[in-house]
């Protein structure tokens, strides 16, 4: 690449500001860190029986979680039980809330929140609340519930993942208040 014609100030400013574009975006936690196989669903909350049957949300959050993940981490690992007592980084992840009603787009937005619990060592190093909602996107109407739910782990996944990188207690993430 031949550089623009620059007093050396000006040259090396413009090289130290190429630098910095091919430096990440976000620093990366890196290690280890073992999530939940399945975000289960809160006992106390009401969920669908078509969407408990055929949305397959707890395995969906907890894939897009290890999926988005798995680019600030040497290893990301599902783990059946997940707690204090995990050895390194762990992620409990429950499902807290979910609005799903029949119909695809045309009975309503649609919500999941999830809450998650990160320790490391057996200390908790940081919490959070995270919540989105969607009408489907483009072409919403044409959309079942189940495919407007998975938008929404997906974002959920997506969060989840930034978040690892610099996890803070009570954060609220997404459209979470």
């Amino acid at each position: 690449m031949r550089l623009p014609a620059l007093d050396t100030s000006h040259r090396a400013r413009f090289m130290l500001f190429l630098a910095c574009l091919a430096l990440p975006l976000t620093a990366a936690a890196g290690g280890n860190i073992t999530i939940s196989r399945q975000a289960a669903f809160d006992s106390k909350m009401n969920v669908p029986d078509a969407v408990r049957a055929e949305c397959d949300l707890p395995n969906k959050v907890s894939r897009f979680v290890q999926e988005f993940s798995e680019k600030g981490f040497d290893k990301v690992t599902l783990a059946d039980n997940v707690s204090a007592g995990t050895p390194g980084k762990a992620l409990a992840l429950k499902i807290t809330d979910v609005l799903g009603t029949g119909g695809g787009a045309w009975s309503g937005y649609k919500q999941v929140t999830v809450e998650g619990t990160l320790w490391e060592n057996g200390k908790v190093i940081g919490t959070f609340r995270d919540t989105r909602y969607s009408g489907g996107g483009a072409f919403g109407g044409y959309k079942g519930t189940c495919a407007i739910l998975g938008r929404c782990t997906k974002a959920i996944g997506k969060d989840v993942a930034s978040w690892l990188q610099a996890p803070t207690m009570n954060a609220r993430l997404g459209d979470a208040k």
